[in-house]
Order: C-alpha cells, then sequence, then structure tokens
C-alpha cells in the first residue's frame, strides 16, 4: 500500500503530514500527487470528500519550497467557488506549511480590501480566492497574476453552476501559458470539459471513481411528502423534518439541513430553534464574520444543526457529520452528491434523507439517474395525522375563537343584539340599499357608496346646477 513517505514530497511536508495524523493517501491523492510533482497538468475527477484538497496542496507545497514571492505577484493561485471552501484550502495550507515560511493570502468577500491589499503588497506565495474578489483587486491595480507558476481550479462544476466561468476563463488569459495547472471537478459536464481542453496541455487524467456517484458509505433515503393545503403546507413540511429527525434518535451527532431558497434556511432555523432543536442558518446573505463564528461553533460541537443553502456544500469540512438532512430537492442532480458528500467523510458511515414532494418528481428521477439507482422510499410518518393536529406558530395557537368555539351564553348573547329584520331573509322588492339601511337602522353605522346610493348622483347635470350642487 502507498504511504505519504513513497510520494517524493518534502521532509518538512511529510513531517507536517505526519502530525496532523495521516499516513496513506487516498486514492486521488496517491494518483495526483506524483505527476503534480513532476511539473505536469491534472485533471482530477472524484466525488466529495475524497481528499482533493490535498492532492493539490501537498505537491503545490514541495514545489514552492524553493524560491521567493515578489510584492503584488503570487507565485501560485488556488480558485475556489465559495468562501467557506476557499477558508478550508486556507486552513489546509496552514496545516502542511508549519514547518516552512510560505506566505499566503485569503482574498474572499465580506473582508476588507485592504486588509488582503496590504498582504498581496508583502507579497505572497499562494493566494487563494474567489474569482469575482480576485478579479476586483485586479481591476483596482493591486494585483499581477504574470508570475504565477501553478494554477488550482478547484470544484469545477460548483463554478459552472454559479456562473463562474467566463471569469475563469478571463483569469486564465491573465495567467502565463507555461503555468502548470490542477483541475479539479467531481463531474464533467460538456462546458467543464471545453474548459479542460483549451487550458490543459496533455494532463494526467485521475479518475477515482464513476463521475457524480455518491459514496457507498452513506446510508440514503427519501420520505414523499405529499403536500397539504396551500397555507399549512410548510408547516407540514417543517413537522415532518422534525418527525425525521427524531426517527433517527441518538445516532444523530450533527447534521447539516439544506435548502433551495436562503429564505428558507431561515425559516426552518427559527422553526427548530422554537421546537428545543440547537441550530442555526447559514447562508450567502449573512455577513462573513457571522458564517465563520456559525461554522465554527459548529465544528466545535456548539451548535447540533446547520441550516444551509448549496452555499456550504462543498466549503464544510467537518470529518463528523453523521447526517445530512434534504430539506428539498435540489434543482441540479450534482448539488445532491455534493449536499450528502458533507457525511460519510474520512472513512466514516453517513446517513442521508430527503423530502421529495409531487413538484419534485423531475428532480428526484433526475437524481436517481445520476446515481445509477432507486433511493429507498420511507414511510412518511405524518402520514396517519390529520393537518389541524400539526400546528407550529404561537400565532395559531392564541389565534381568536370563532363563534362555535364561545361559550354558549356568549353566542346567546350574540343573537339576542342582532336586528329582528337582519334575521329574516330579504323581502322580494328591496334594493340591497334599502335592505342594508333597513338593517342597521338605529345601530350607528356608516353606510359607505357601495351599499347606499345619494340622490345627487341620480339627478341630472342641470338639477344639480339649480340646486347650486
Amino acid at each position: 500500500m502507498t504511504k505519504f513517505s513513497d510520494l517524493s514530497l518534502d521532509p518538512k511536508v511529510l513531517k507536517a503530514i505526519e502530525e496532523a495524523g495521516y499516513e496513506t493517501p487516498t486514492p486521488i491523492q496517491a494518483g495526483a500527487i506524483p505527476p503534480a510533482l513532476e511539473g505536469r497538468d491534472v485533471l482530477g475527477i472524484a466525488q466529495t470528500g475524497t481528499g482533493k484538497t490535498a492532492s493539490f496542496t501537498l505537491p503545490m507545497i514541495t514545489l514552492l519550497a524553493k524560491g521567493r514571492a515578489r510584492a503584488r505577484m503570487p507565485r501560485s493561485l488556488v480558485l475556489a467557488p465559495t468562501r467557506e471552501l476557499a477558508a478550508q484550502v486556507a486552513e489546509n495550507f496552514d496545516t502542511y506549511t508549519k514547518h516552512m515560511k510560505l506566505t499566503k493570502a485569503l482574498l474572499i468577500g465580506g473582508v476588507s480590501f485592504k486588509e488582503q491589499e496590504a498582504l498581496i503588497d508583502k507579497g505572497v506565495d499562494v493566494l487563494i480566492a474567489t474569482p469575482g474578489r480576485l478579479l476586483d483587486h485586479f481591476e483596482r491595480g493591486k494585483l499581477l497574476l504574470t508570475g504565477v507558476q501553478i494554477m488550482v481550479v478547484d470544484e469545477a462544476d460548483r463554478m459552472l453552476d454559479m456562473g463562474f466561468i467566463p471569469d475563469i476563463e478571463r483569469i486564465f488569459s491573465l495567467t502565463p501559458f507555461t503555468r502548470q495547472t490542477l483541475f479539479f471537478s467531481a463531474t464533467m459536464a460538456p462546458e467543464i470539459e471545453r474548459i479542460t481542453n483549451t487550458f490543459l496541455s496533455g494532463p494526467a487524467k485521475i479518475e477515482v471513481a464513476r463521475q457524480a456517484t455518491a459514496s457507498e458509505r452513506i446510508a440514503q433515503n427519501v420520505c414523499i411528502f405529499e403536500g397539504a393545503k396551500r397555507d399549512r403546507s410548510g408547516t407540514r413540511k417543517r413537522a415532518l423534518l422534525r418527525k425525521l429527525i427524531d426517527a433517527e434518535g441518538d445516532t444523530v451527532s450533527n447534521a447539516v439541513i439544506f435548502c433551495n431558497r436562503k429564505s428558507d434556511v431561515d425559516i426552518v432555523a427559527k422553526s427548530l430553534k422554537k421546537y428545543g432543536y440547537d441550530a442555526a442558518p447559514i447562508h450567502g446573505d449573512l455577513d462573513q464574520s457571522q458564517r465563520n463564528r456559525t461554522l465554527d461553533d459548529f465544528r466545535e460541537g456548539k451548535i447540533k444543526f446547520l441550516i444551509a443553502s448549496d452555499v456550504a456544500a462543498r466549503g464544510l469540512d467537518v470529518p463528523s457529520v453523521t447526517h445530512v438532512f434534504n430539506f428539498d430537492v435540489p434543482t441540479h442532480a450534482e448539488d445532491y452528491v455534493h449536499r450528502i458528500g458533507r457525511t460519510g467523510r474520512a472513512g466514516r458511515d453517513g446517513k442521508a434523507v430527503m423530502i421529495s414532494e409531487p413538484r419534485d418528481d423531475k428532480n428526484l428521477a433526475a437524481i436517481e439517474a445520476l446515481i445509477q439507482k432507486q433511493i429507498p422510499r420511507l414511510e412518511n410518518p405524518l402520514a396517519d395525522e390529520p393537518e389541524e393536529e400539526v400546528k407550529e406558530t404561537r400565532s395559531s395557537r392564541s389565534r381568536s375563537r370563532s363563534s362555535d368555539d364561545r361559550p354558549k351564553a356568549e353566542a346567546s348573547d350574540d343573537k339576542s343584539k342582532r336586528s329582528p329584520r337582519s334575521s329574516r331573509s330579504r323581502k322580494r322588492g328591496d334594493s340591497p340599499a334599502d335592505h342594508v339601511a333597513e338593517s342597521n337602522k338605529g345601530r350607528g353605522v356608516i353606510v359607505g357608496m357601495g351599499d347606499h346610493l345619494p340622490s345627487f348622483i341620480a339627478m341630472s347635470f342641470d338639477e344639480r346646477r339649480a340646486a347650486g350642487l
């Protein structure tokens, strides 16, 4: 069996790997590191959670061990689709460069430009960035990419989903033609294949699993939710989520719950907290410091349930996540693979449960076609419960009672106060206005334009002028 010590890595890197507790590389690491150390372009295709980050950080650190960074001219560049994933890559560099003097800068949104510019001005060996923030610095004239020797594109298929491909192509054009390119993706969509054919030169292709397959260590289930009355559907679906969580019992140490919309992330988080679940939301609209704080709390076990949008699907690296709950069926089949890949990591077993409505049938079928198997169905635990019994908001419980729910004496008082005229059907020949006026007689009710026709409106123009109106 291959060990890290067999991969010609720098001795200081090997020491850091050993201190981190690793000895044997994963298949993608064993396949990608040797050609990367030889200076070849690499195309790595592997599902999430297989150790792709170390596949490029370890050879990069070894190759960058010699040389010196110059101001505003980074020696290497790593592009990531989300802030969280970029931060994860930065953490990997910190772990494996602890015995070396390499410098890095992290360029992501939500952080002051001045702080980032100060790092760039000093010169960095490794620049880790999201495409948008990188181009912002370039257009400000604060950054040159002509010194990039190694360029990494991580989670390329996610870049495609998020619309970053034009930015990626532009960034490629700003780097030297002689650069070494390491390109990683979980899937190979036609657009991704076009880019690799354009910008990679004779790459070593390492594919360690079928494209877009889920780990066999993840047990998958889907619960079919038939929906409810329109005004109760969301409430009932959140009740179903709680039932599914409770059904897993003590096996849930922590879990990520994915929603398709940011607004639903907040609603589900508030709902779970209200019912006593230790939950917190994370999505793109939150301040970066708050997102970092929430992720740190989740990693440290201070938060048990992390409710997330897809912004966290690729950037969350917590090896011990036991469960993933898909509150919504993702609209892109590939996102399902990346979502459930948050569990079953580092050789552990995981569990993924999804809620599917009839309107999701097409997306569910696409997911099953992609992973090439049918997801086992779970029985709906709410199937036998009437809708009226599934309550959630305090307002629904404190809603004022109807006359049928009030004491009989109170209802009887209401009847005695009714006008005799209003309790009988209107006589034939009465106009609506006559009926309303009669029924409201003596009650001090102001009759509006909809119930009464003022006499002056029926007068002709000449009659009104003669009357002085």
